[in-house]
């Protein structure tokens, strides 16, 4: 794909920014926040990935007795926490932490066979790590964000279908989206890293080999024979749990995710930002936050709620995002840069407005 253009001149409600004492502050704030990084942000991911795996404990403690929606939702939400904990990590957001151990940097973390302790997901870490960290942060809101989600979802807007299967189509969308859209997305996008759009066919392969054949082996089929002593009804109960456990991860994945960056106040960029104050700007005004504070809050919104933040500074632990959210805020007011920030729910159906056609994005 062609380099975008570079932006010539700032557009709409940045008209008026002055970047580089935009940036001044961001970089000022930078420096403090290293300057605060102690054992504390450890010892807060260490008692977030306590409550996963008491989570997943529970989810497997119960999984057997029959369906039910404890275990799913305890299984779930051990995955999710998974979800979570390498989001922050793959960012680097613990490797400058003092006396880090190694399992928690990003060069260890799902690495190699530790993906089966780490994170097994539908996606493999290294292409996710790619896809999100590299090409969606750096280009947020561009065309060549691969997470654009009103372009990945134009053949369904600019199309005919009544308004009911439109919905129909989300809804399907967000119960199996992590394994339908993002791993053939970030499996796509890595296997293309070096050279041209691979052949169909062998991201089909590496799909199968690398991503579902794993997830599925663990999650599918281990999962449920490690309850064979106790019966065929034990085995096919955590079965159905651990497949309702993915259904119930899929929907709150998509619920926290997808208006990350998406919704009629959020903006899409037709060109390069022309300096890094306007890069920092645009991270802004092309995300939104979510409702902000507490452990608990946080955890329930697997920290996406903290978006603008997170996007001035992915390479932060998650305790930091509650500590510089009202100094980002106050920074960006100071500077006249828009600052949005709503409850998910609101957003979602900002999200969904999008997907079916009944709403844009801003263009800047």
């Amino acid at each position: 794909m062609p380099d975008m253009p570079t932006s010539q001149a700032p557009r709409g409600p940045l008209a008026h920014v002055d970047f580089a004492a935009f940036l001044a502050d961001v970089q000022a704030l930078r420096r403090e926040l290293d300057a605060e990084l102690d054992a504390e942000d450890l010892l807060h991911l260490r008692k977030l990935e306590r409550w996963g795996r008491a989570a997943t404990a529970i989810g497997l403690l119960t999984c057997w007795l029959g369906p039910n929606p404890i275990s799913a939702a305890a299984l779930s939400l051990g995955r999710s926490t998974r979800w979570l904990l390498m989001h922050h990590i793959g960012h680097r957001g613990y490797d400058c932490v003092p006396d880090v151990p190694p399992r928690y940097t990003s060069k260890v973390f799902a690495r190699g066979r530790r993906r089966w302790l780490d994170w097994l997901d539908w996606m493999v870490p290294e292409a996710w790590i790619y896809e999100h960290n590299v090409l969606h942060h750096a280009h947020t809101g561009e065309d060549r964000d691969p997470d654009l989600i009103e372009r990945n979802t134009e053949a369904l807007r600019a199309g005919r279908l009544p308004r009911a299967a439109r919905y129909a189509i989300v809804a399907g969308l967000a119960a199996t989206w992590r394994a339908t859209y993002y791993a053939p997305s970030t499996m796509r996008q890595w296997l293309a890293r070096r050279g041209p759009p691979p052949d169909e066919r062998e991201v089909r392969r590496r799909l199968i080999a690398d991503s579902y054949l794993p997830y599925a082996l663990a999650n599918f089929v281990l999962l449920p024979a490690a309850f064979t002593p106790l019966g065929p009804w034990a085995v096919g109960s955590a079965l159905i749990n651990s497949l309702l456990a993915d259904l119930l991860t899929n929907l709150h994945t998509f619920l926290v995710v997808g208006p990350n960056h998406t919704g009629d106040d959020l903006y899409r960029f037709a060109a390069r930002p022309a300096s890094r104050g306007e890069h920092y700007a645009r991270q802004v005004i092309g995300s939104t936050n979510y409702q902000c504070g507490g452990d608990l809050v946080d955890f329930a919104h697997l920290w996406l709620n903290y978006q603008i933040e997170h996007h001035l500074f992915p390479d932060m632990p998650m305790r930091k995002y509650q500590q510089m959210q009202p100094r980002v805020r106050a920074l960006c007011a100071r500077h006249g840069v828009p600052y949005t920030q709503e409850g998910v729910l609101r957003r979602f159906r900002k999200l969904v407005d999008v997907i079916v056609g009944d709403a844009r994005m801003a263009r800047a």
